[in-house]
């Protein structure tokens, strides 16, 4: 949710640095397959960072270009589409989830 205030690539930047650069030394290697390449958590940060840009308006390039264009004011997005876009946001961790836990989704 952070990426609908603060631009996603530092954050995305910044868990890569600090995922990458982790000592596997006496860490459970179930905790360590979400770290893997492909792995759950590098999917959850590219769904979380790329769509949680939308839960406001001023979250994404789009969302800016929107609001000049069709002149769509902050708070009447906060107040319509904010809701729908959690919901979604928060829908598609479940189904990212699911899809890890239950081979048979996939």
């Amino acid at each position: 949710m952070l990426s609908s205030v603060v631009d996603n690539v530092p954050l995305v930047s910044a868990c890569i640095k600090m995922f990458t650069n982790m000592d596997p030394t006496g860490l459970d290697p179930t905790y360590l397959s979400y770290f893997v390449e492909d792995g759950l958590f590098w999917h959850l940060l590219t769904f979380t960072a790329g769509v949680g840009g939308s839960l406001l308006i001023i979250g994404s390039a789009a969302g800016v270009v929107a609001m000049g264009i069709e002149k769509i004011p902050f708070f009447w997005y906060v107040k319509k589409i904010s809701l729908i876009a959690l919901l979604g946001y928060l829908a598609g961790i479940v189904v990212i989830w699911a899809e890890s836990y239950c081979p048979f989704l996939m």
